[in-house]
């Protein structure tokens, strides 16, 4: 095992920057388990692209785990903002990374999850943050329940200023529940950890899908077996304008229902899409401004075709 590195080995944080990850680490684990195995290796890939602003805080939550068996890699796409001289500052402390150009997120996250060597996998966003001891808690929960393909935790969803805004706890993790995703079965994906015995089994992310991959991945994974949860929050989830999930959140939707129709639950990706419609009309017919349009349009369309057949 690697030396696990300590707050006093890390570049200085930038000016100002304090608490975790910044001025403050896990303990370092001991060599063992409190059951004298040795604690499985975890490996974690960042996929990464123009996240400068972000990039910094994900390595040092990483890093600072304490963890004594960690495998750690970055593929970053050809950042043109700064974020591959962020990860060069890290490089020593890495077990692997590069900056070129890819054929976006899937290819980047498959490019680590092909070069693993850990037990326990996951990838975590280059705007996304593990919280102090949280690997240690994956770790044990892995070792409670060794028959599972996944490991889940909470998370929290966190704004740029680290307020939290919400806190998502794990829940109905099985295929049925995955496949009513959000009203019945939902997980966090940098909460969720899974197995490399999963992968053997059903393969990498599908790098035909840059939008939801993740959801695609859990139905998939869920179909291998079952998955182990905890309320311990493990990570945070960083919510600003150009994640995916603000900047897209329309085509973040409709690929949800394209997942769910390809993995038989058009029933649910129907019903969906009918509720959103049902809504959007409550919400047009409410709307005196929209009303007014839609009258002056009936009456427009009234004297135009008055007009056309001289009546």
């Amino acid at each position: 095992m690697k030396k696990v590195p300590l707050l006093s080995d890390l570049p200085k944080p930038p000016a100002g920057m304090k608490g975790w990850p910044w001025t403050e680490t896990s303990p370092p684990l001991p060599d063992r388990m409190e059951d004298g195995n040795p604690w499985p290796r975890i490996t974690i890939v960042t996929p990464s692209y123009n996240q400068g602003a972000y990039i910094e805080k994900t390595i040092r939550s990483v890093l600072l785990q304490g963890y004594p068996n960690l495998e750690y890699m970055i593929f970053d796409g050809g950042s043109t903002d700064g974020a591959a001289a962020v990860i060069e500052k890290y490089g020593q402390w890495l077990d692997y990374w590069e900056s070129v150009k890819d054929r976006g997120q899937s290819h980047a996250i498959n490019k680590g999850l092909k070069r693993s060597t850990g037990a326990i996998l996951n990838w975590l966003n280059s705007d996304d943050y593990l919280l102090p001891n949280a690997l240690a808690g994956v770790a044990r929960l892995a070792a409670a329940n060794p028959g599972c393909v996944a490991w889940a935790g909470a998370c929290r969803r966190v704004d740029p200023d680290g307020r939290i805004i919400a806190v998502y706890e794990p829940r109905n993790l099985t295929r049925d529940g995955f496949g009513d995703w959000y009203r019945s079965g939902y997980v966090s994906q940098p909460a969720c950890f899974f197995s490399m015995e999963a992968v053997k089994k059903i393969g990498y992310i599908d790098e035909d899908i840059h939008w939801c991959m993740d959801y695609d991945y859990l139905l998939r994974l869920a179909s291998a077996g079952p998955f182990a949860s905890t309320k311990e929050v493990w990570c945070d989830e960083l919510w600003h304008s150009r994640c995916k999930n603000c900047a897209d959140s329309g085509l973040m939707k409709a690929m949800t229902w394209a997942i769910q129709i390809r993995h038989g639950y058009q029933h649910i990706a129907v019903r969906e899409m009918a509720s959103v419609y049902d809504e959007w009309n409550r919400l047009r017919l409410r709307s005196p401004a929209y009303r007014l349009l839609w009258n002056l349009g009936v009456a427009w369309r009234t004297i135009r075709n008055n007009m056309r057949f001289g009546r």
